[in-house]
């Protein structure tokens, strides 16, 4: 049985058999139970108690005012279950079942502690001013499972994406010194130049203007140079619109290639846009003047790509091994599809970062979490090599981690903003699981402000 409990639900029943032998029990009563949670509570479960301002020392008085303790026979003995408690954790199994979850969690077994008549507990409760009916009511609430989707329940907010991304692209433009220059750079030519529309051509001619870069490095070690490149765009001429102002004007490959720079530079955890992403954004688009000269180059895109995130790599920034570790979950599950219960089980698993540690702390565990999610959203049968897709509310907590990372003037997004990002999705499969697993958008919060602080 104790395979289907959570770290929370086993600690408590760990806990009671602690307290039993402490109070001489050969065996381990419901009454132990109850203490136990008392003395394990956290979170929500932690406010129920202090609603009442019950402690464990205050719990733990009043409970051997009513319990018979005898000297102990052998000290060393440990406590077994009383077939009283044997039933009580059958029935707490049962419970389980019916509320739709796969685990046992600590509200369970709390629920059933306080559904014990059996027992001294709601008398001990009562006598101390627990209110026995409204926590019941809450923890029942806590323990109730969502309706289960057959397919991603995030996955339909995908159909009302928006595509216009004007906005967003003219204000990351000049989010960095490196991005800067290269504009500035590709701006200048177009006035030396027949076109008024600043095309991919310009942007990766001014990226290979600079010779210092590590990526100008990468790029000659793949067979791109100045000098090459700029020799095929000779043979090019062909373009006419205006440019107006410092208003960048982009031909509409280049408006893709930028946004999908973007959504690189999310991905690979950085809250600017630096040349190595725009390098990435013009591979992945496929498209334009500038991708069809690395064609002639005789360029390999993987080869290319890797090179450009290796260097990346190596800087271990913590949102690209959450996001690598939450495509592996995915994977794991037989999806192509990543929502944001992969993102949650990415944290845990980076596990160093402010997010994991604040998970940690409250005792989620990935165990917990993986069990969780499968019964949220199920299996898939998707092919291992499809292209791995973000839903659209996955990608809106990215977002907001890269908005919280610039607005604390970070570099780099880090565990903690996505976790925070996280609760701005209160009705998300990823909150959905928390709750499950007995944790609220307050406690994350506090957590992470606590870390922060330190």
């Amino acid at each position: 049985m104790f395979e289907r409990f959570t770290e929370k639900a086993v600690n408590v029943v760990s806990k009671a058999q602690e307290i039993a032998r402490e109070m001489n029990s050969e065996y381990i009563l419901s009454e132990h139970l109850l203490l136990a949670l008392a003395a394990e509570a956290k979170g929500v479960s932690l406010k129920i108690f202090k609603m009442y301002n019950i402690t464990y020392e205050k719990l733990y008085d009043e409970m051997k005012t009513v319990m018979e303790i005898k000297p102990a026979k052998n000290p060393d003995a440990i406590p077994n279950f009383s077939h009283h408690v044997k039933i009580l954790l059958k029935d707490t199994l049962d419970l389980a079942v019916k509320s739709g979850n796969p685990t046992i969690l600590y509200e369970h077994l709390f629920l059933s502690v306080i559904n014990d008549k059996h027992s001294n507990n709601v008398r001990v409760l009562e006598k101390l001013g627990f209110d026995v009916p409204t926590a019941r009511t809450l923890l029942q609430k806590l323990v109730q499972k969502k309706t289960k989707k057959q397919y991603h329940p995030e996955f339909e907010d995908n159909s009302n994406s928006k595509t216009d991304k004007s906005e967003e692209t003219d204000s990351l433009l000049f989010d960095s010194d490196a991005s800067r220059n290269v504009f500035e750079r590709a701006v200048a030519k177009l006035s030396a130049s027949n076109y008024e529309i600043l095309g991919t051509e310009q942007i990766i001619s001014s990226i290979l203007e600079d010779t210092n870069a590590p990526l100008t490095g990468i790029l000659a070690e793949n067979g791109v140079t100045a000098e090459g490149f700029n020799e095929k765009l000779a043979n090019i001429n062909s373009r006419k619109s205006e440019y107006e102002g410092r208003q960048i004007i982009f031909t509409p490959n280049a408006f893709v290639m930028m946004n999908l720079a973007l959504q690189t530079a999310k991905e690979l955890g950085s809250s600017v846009v630096l040349p190595e992403h725009i390098i990435l954004g013009i591979l992945k688009s496929k498209k334009g003047i500038a991708y069809d000269i690395l064609k002639e180059l005789k360029v390999n895109d993987r080869e290319l790509a890797h090179s450009i995130i290796k260097p990346i790599e190596k800087q271990m920034p913590e949102t690209l091994t959450i996001l690598r570790l939450a495509k592996e979950e995915a994977r794991r599950l037989g999806r192509n599809v990543v929502g944001t219960e992969m993102f949650l089980l990415g944290i845990i698993g980076e596990g160093t970062g402010v997010g994991g540690r604040v998970l940690a702390e409250l005792e989620i565990t990935i165990r917990d979490a993986r069990k969780v999610v499968e019964e949220l959203i199920g299996f898939g049968n998707e092919y291992y090599d499809k292209e791995v897709v973000f839903t659209e509310r996955a990608k809106r907590v990215l977002e907001k981690a890269w908005e919280l990372a610039k607005k604390e003037k970070k570099s780099r997004i880090e565990s903690g903003h996505m976790l925070l990002a996280l609760t701005t999705e209160p009705t998300s499969i990823a909150m959905q699981a928390l709750e499950q697993l007995g944790v609220d958008a307050v406690e994350i919060k506090e957590g992470i402000k606590k870390f922060s602080d330190e």
